[in-house]
């Protein structure tokens, strides 16, 4: 009888454990989840595409990147191709030196609803500020106006503490998703294994 017991108190224990473990398992795993979840996009980011499609892109990108500017143009035409059905959250990862100070512009830029207008500016001109993968500043007032915006409205709201705290957030965000490189490509939820166009095209038709 003893033996029995012991057997069906050992059984009884297994189950704890086992269960147990298997429930804090489960809620580490979403705390993790949850966590990456919100860093991956944030209500400031800003966006192209319907607001509540089926395909949500999210790209981490830097402006003074060069593969960042061959692979706008090709992601917006497949946006085009699909309308209504995708939507694209830009990220800001200022990896190159300087380009902190670049994003500032573009942050700013969105007081004047010229966020986009500026970002193809810049890449538009992306070599005539960056070369060799090492940026410099004065050029690029030389030709933001193409974005219409105010310049001195520009410099202005590149000082508020909110562009710099936005900016911040973008980096803290790239930590946590452990993302080292431009552009990264994140579809919903799920990364690229292999980057390259015709897996982001892949990637992008799976999930429509």
């Amino acid at each position: 009888m003893k033996k029995q017991t012991l057997i069906y108190c050992s059984l009884a224990l297994f189950a704890v454990l086992y269960f147990g473990g298997s429930w804090l398992y489960k809620n580490a795993d979403h705390s993790v989840s949850q966590e990456k979840n919100s860093a991956l996009v944030r209500p400031y980011a800003p966006t192209i595409g319907k607001e509540n499609a089926k395909t949500v892109i999210v790209e981490f990108f830097d402006p003074a990147c060069e593969t960042c500017r061959a692979f706008y143009p090709f992601v917006k035409n497949i946006m085009k191709a699909h309308p209504d059905k995708i939507k694209l959250v830009m990220r800001h990862a200022p990896f190159h030196t300087d380009s902190y100070y670049v994003v500032q512009m573009l942050e700013a830029a969105k007081y004047q609803d010229k966020y986009f207008q500026t970002l193809e500016t810049l890449y538009k001109y992306q070599d005539k500020w960056t070369i060799n993968h090492k940026v410099t500043i004065a050029p690029i007032w030389g030709f933001l106006h193409e974005a219409g915006l105010d310049i001195e409205k520009l410099r202005d709201d590149m000082k508020r503490s909110e562009v710099d705290e936005r900016i911040k957030q973008d980096i803290a965000d790239t930590k946590t998703l452990g993302i080292t490189k431009t552009p990264e490509f994140i579809v919903n939820g799920k990364p690229l294994k292999r980057f390259g166009y015709k897996e982001l095209e892949e990637l992008i038709a799976s999930e429509l």
